[in-house]
């Protein structure tokens, strides 16, 4: 691995312990609610927040006794906080200068890497005068610029627009796939992680919960958090062969398990209906429409009863149903949508 970290950072009422590795060439996308302390592990690693405990090497040397300056990082932050008095060029040449290069050189370098974001046109322009996507590259650029071994991208395509946002989103995959360092990302986009990350490590209150693959993540997600973050309906329950026990619904499984698992489901799988349904038991339930509310081009209706759980239906079944908060309703979902695995 070309980074291998420990991260402790305490704070009167916050406890950052996280291990983190990352092999060269790959980007790990950090993911967590607000406070978790995503942003912090960052700055940690840059040596802007110091660390109680722990340790950072990076290409087996030890980065945590470095003063900030004389770490080999490239930081992209979520402003850019790029020099207001600087040229795009002299932006981007400030790194190498800072390592020892001449004026002449750091301009080569400069130019050879706004060249390569597509930017050579804009070398002489201010940052007043670049729209956001440009800004975002000339931040990336500069980041690069000094031959960094590991490079940390905090909220990287945040102030950007969405449609510019798909675009910078699609140039920032490209270039960290020609980076051959240690990637770290840190993004409350869910889609952002999974399109740009080899691997998402997720923290909640400061230590990790989850890590893996985004198709490993978002198949077996394992916190409220993670669920929602991947759009699944996700619960706790008693395996028993093919048969789950959730409070008091008896659901049908695919997997053969025992003992404490978790369920999950898409939201897409519920069925509603205004009366029992004939046929088995299982999979079937009462509920309570709690809040019904537009989610993209369906309807989603949020459930309490023995469990809680959202559904997305179409407008027209909420016209066919007639479907209003407050109204009792029968909930089912189809055994083979419904998966358990291992709590």
């Amino acid at each position: 691995m070309t980074l291998q970290a420990r991260l402790v950072v305490e704070r009167p009422r916050f406890r950052l312990d996280l291990g983190l590795a990352v092999d060269a060439g790959e980007v790990v996308a950090l993911l967590g609610p607000n406070g978790a302390g995503k942003t912090t592990a960052l700055r940690a690693l840059a040596g802007l927040v110091a660390l109680t405990g722990g340790h950072i090497d990076l290409d087996g040397t030890p980065l945590h006794t470095l003063p900030t300056e004389d770490r080999p990082i490239g930081m992209v932050f979520q402003d850019y906080l790029l020099f207001p008095h600087l040229s795009a060029l002299d932006n981007v040449a400030f790194g190498p200068r800072c390592h020892g290069a001449s004026k002449s050189d750091a301009r080569a370098t400069a130019a050879s890497w706004l060249r390569r974001v597509g930017l050579a046109e804009h070398s002489g322009s201010k940052p007043r005068r670049l729209s956001g996507g440009q800004a975002q590259r000339v931040a990336l650029a500069r980041a690069l610029a000094a031959g960094p071994r590991l490079l940390l991208l905090d909220e990287p395509l945040a102030a950007l627009d969405a449609h510019t946002r798909l675009q910078v989103r699609s140039e920032l995959r490209r270039h960290l796939a020609e980076f051959d360092g240690a990637t770290v990302l840190v993004t409350h986009d869910p889609l952002e992680a999974m399109v740009l990350a080899d691997r998402l490590v997720v923290i909640e209150s400061g230590t990790v919960v989850q890590q893996g693959t985004p198709a490993e993540v978002a198949r077996r997600p394992r916190t409220d958090y993670v669920a929602r973050l991947v759009g699944l309906n996700l619960h706790r329950g008693t395996a028993d062969g093919r048969k789950v026990t959730v409070g008091d619904v008896l659901f049908n499984v695919a997997e053969d398990l025992r003992g404490p698992v978790f369920l999950a489901f898409s939201p897409a799988a519920v069925a509603l209906y205004r009366s029992r349904p004939d046929g088995t038991p299982r999979n079937l339930w009462e509920a309570t429409i709690e809040g019904i509310e537009r989610h993209g081009d369906n309807v989603r209706i949020h459930l309490d009863g023995s469990i809680a759980v959202a559904a997305d239906v179409t407008p027209a079944a909420v016209a066919d149903l007639d479907l209003t908060p407050g109204q009792r309703i029968w909930a089912a979902v189809k055994a083979t949508e419904t998966h358990a695995y291992p709590a």
